[in-house]
This record gives structure tokens, C-alpha cells and sequence, in this order.
């Protein structure tokens, strides 16, 4: 187990987006007894016997490409979505203040117009190769360990969602993607790739909460397994997906035969508004799609849609139909509706794989942590899609 005194290290790339806001204004909540550890799988049985690191061994910082803080943050996601009391503000402001002063300007290179439209950070605008960018970066995390005297640090990328990236011959191994990361011009990588690579040289564990590549490139990864890295990911599994992993085995089990399924979504905070440009959304897509025809072992015809309604801030609602037939042929429809605040759903399960991680991490693995699919839609070098055999 992690020694009494001992410190551990949470880099967050986006820190003072809404779910990065959520999960530091948890922690301390959550440590000073403010604030129930609902959902915090850690806290349950069997994982309480793992000893994971507890919260108040945490120390926080990250990467940020707009001009804000995780206090300003959380006053807009207080007046604008309600998920937080003006009281628990007022009492968690002091860790506030001392996470922003661990965040650095981090990069937008590669990620599209809809996110570098984004960037307001001076030093985020800086001209600089993707090598020199990762050269950067990763003096931010090792200079994070060395200050607070940390003994391990987990990355946690929860960004906008990147537009999906064309895979070329460069991504295929890592003697060539080095060469190509060194020179001048466009990235063969984007931002999310970058900060791994960071991750990767800073000895951290990498965690990827969105639908963008980040380290699941075959170059990137044989390079993390060379240098002993534990990663993980993609996009976190939070609420109409988490649903279907839940129901289509369901279906399956009784011989159901599934014919149609739906999923419209609305929401209106930032990644709504990066997801409104096409070339993001459909990253989005494919990544909330592909769960329906792996659970169920056939396809049936399915639609995904998702649409950014300003009025409904943080806030989501996903309405699926699904169309299957019974017995004798008869057709018959499941509905249902989820309601959620997207930072809310998503917080917990931020900090629960930071610390499952960084368990990891003391054991020694190296790799996919591939115990941990049930957070992500999408989980690296996972078949098993149904969310009770993952769990």
C-alpha cells in the first residue's frame, strides 16, 4: 500500500474544464468530510481491500489552453448548471486556488479549428515543433514530481474531442514517428498524442478519457511498454452508453432479436460546442456507436446523433428506441430517457481510474490496464463489451 506520508500526483490535460473542475472540487469534498464519496467504486467492496492511494495523498495540477481557473470554473458551472452550493465553493476555494497555481499553458497542435479557436493562453500559442511540445510538456509533469516530492504521477487527458486521425505508415513504429515528431510543420500527431508521449517521458501512467487517440497509436504504445508505462483508455463510459452495455446483453441473453436502435443526445457545455463541428462529432460517434453489434454479435441498423443545445448547459439528455422483435415474430419497442450533468457523471469515474492507476503503478504493470473497461466506451485491447462482465 502507498506509506502513510506518501504523495501522489494528478496531471489533468484540460484542468479547468468542467470535469476536471468537478473531480478537484470532489477530492476535497470528499476528504473534508463535505460531501458523500457517492459514486466511488473504491469505497465499495471488494476494491476497499486494494488500499487505493486515499484522497487527501492527492496533489493536483494539469495543462490549460484557455485563460481561466478551476475556481472561475466552478462559479460558472454553479451559476449557470446549479451542481454545486455556493457553500461548498466558499470552503473548497483555498484548494481551488492552490491547484491553479500547478496549471501550465498547455497546446492545441493538431486538434482542429474548433479547438484551437479555443486557445487563449499566451504560451499556448507558442510556434514550436511537436517534439519541442513534447519536450515541454513533459518538464511541466517532471517538474510537478520533483516539487511536491510525489512518488508517482498519473495523467488524466480530458480534452474537447479531437477530429479522428488519419493512421499512415509513420504511426506504425516508433523509430519513425520520433524522426517525424522532430520536424518543422504539421503535426503527424495530434495534441492528444502529445501530451501521452509527455506522459510517456515523464514516467507517468496515462489515462484517456475522451474519444481522441492520445496513446493508441502502435508506435506510441511500443514506445510506452519499452519505457514501462501503464495506460488506459478511451472515453469514459458515463451515462447512454454505459446503458447499452447494460441492455444489449439483456437482449442477447433472451434471444431477442434486436432490429433497430437509436440514441439521440443533446448537451450544451464546451465539448457540446467542438462536437457541433462535424469533424469532431464524428469521432464522438464511432466511439458511442460501434458498443450495440459486438455486445449483440450481429448488426442491427443503428443511429447516433448528437447536438449541441446551448440553454442545456452541463446538462444532457439521451433519448434511445430500441426496435426488436419477440416471439412469433412480434415487434415490440424498448424506450428510455437519461438526464444527467455531463461533469457529474464523468467526475467520479476521473478520479477512480487516477487511482486504480496509480495501484497499478505500484505493482508494477506495464501496458493497457485492461481490468479497468468498464470506464471506457471504447477500452484498449478489450472484446468484452457488456458492462456487468467488465465490472
Amino acid at each position: 500500500m502507498a506509506r502513510a506520508r506518501e504523495k501522489v500526483g494528478l496531471w489533468i490535460v484540460g484542468a479547468c474544464g468542467g470535469v476536471a473542475t468537478t473531480a478537484i472540487v470532489g477530492i476535497e469534498a470528499i476528504r473534508r468530510r463535505l460531501a458523500e464519496p457517492t459514486g466511488l467504486i473504491g469505497h465499495l467492496p471488494p476494491f476497499d481491500r486494494l488500499r487505493l492511494a486515499p484522497l487527501d495523498a492527492w496533489v493536483v495540477g494539469g495543462h490549460e489552453i484557455r485563460s481561466t481557473t478551476p475556481e472561475a470554473s466552478a462559479r460558472e458551472l454553479l451559476e449557470e448548471s446549479r451542481i454545486f452550493s455556493p457553500e461548498l465553493l466558499t470552503a473548497c476555494r483555498p484548494w481551488l486556488r492552490a491547484c491553479a497555481r500547478e496549471i501550465r499553458d498547455g497546446t492545441a497542435l493538431g486538434c482542429g479549428p474548433a479547438i484551437e479557436k479555443m486557445v487563449e493562453r499566451r504560451g499556448s500559442r507558442v510556434k514550436l515543433s511537436p517534439a519541442g511540445w513534447v519536450e515541454r510538456l513533459t518538464h511541466d509533469i517532471s517538474a510537478f514530481q520533483r516539487r511536491h516530492k510525489l512518488s508517482r504521477v498519473v495523467v488524466l487527458n480530458v480534452t474537447s474531442t479531437e477530429p479522428p486521425l488519419r493512421r499512415a505508415a509513420v504511426h506504425q513504429k516508433w523509430e519513425n514517428l520520433q524522426k517525424a515528431l522532430a520536424r518543422r510543420g504539421p503535426s503527424p500527431v495530434p495534441a492528444s498524442t502529445l501530451y501521452a508521449l509527455a506522459a510517456i517521458e515523464a514516467g507517468a501512467a496515462y489515462l484517456n478519457f475522451t474519444p481522441s487517440v492520445g496513446i493508441d497509436l502502435p508506435a506510441v504504445r511500443e514506445h510506452a511498454e519499452s519505457r514501462g508505462i501503464a495506460y488506459m483508455g478511451a472515453d469514459g463510459k458515463t451515462g447512454e452508453t454505459m446503458m447499452k452495455s447494460v441492455l444489449a446483453p439483456m437482449f442477447a441473453a433472451r434471444n431477442l432479436r434486436v432490429m433497430s436502435w437509436v440514441g439521440h443526445n443533446i448537451f450544451g457545455n464546451r465539448d457540446g460546442i467542438v462536437l457541433d463541428d462535424p469533424r469532431n462529432k464524428a469521432a464522438k460517434v464511432r466511439s458511442k456507436d460501434h458498443l450495440v453489434a459486438e455486445m449483440l454479435g450481429y448488426a442491427p441498423q443503428t443511429l447516433v446523433s448528437i447536438e449541441y443545445i446551448q440553454s442545456m448547459r452541463d446538462w444532457k439528455t439521451a433519448w434511445d428506441h430500441i426496435h426488436f422483435e419477440g416471439f412469433l415474430g412480434t415487434p415490440m419497442v424498448l424506450q428510455f430517457i437519461w438526464q444527467g450533468c455531463d461533469s457529474i457523471l464523468a467526475a467520479p469515474l476521473a478520479i477512480e481510474m487516477a487511482r486504480f492507476a496509480e495501484r497499478a503503478m505500484r505493482d508494477g504493470h506495464v501496458g493497457p490496464l485492461r481490468h479497468l473497461a468498464c470506464f471506457f466506451k471504447s477500452p484498449i485491447d478489450v472484446k468484452e463489451q457488456g458492462f456487468a462482465r467488465q465490472y
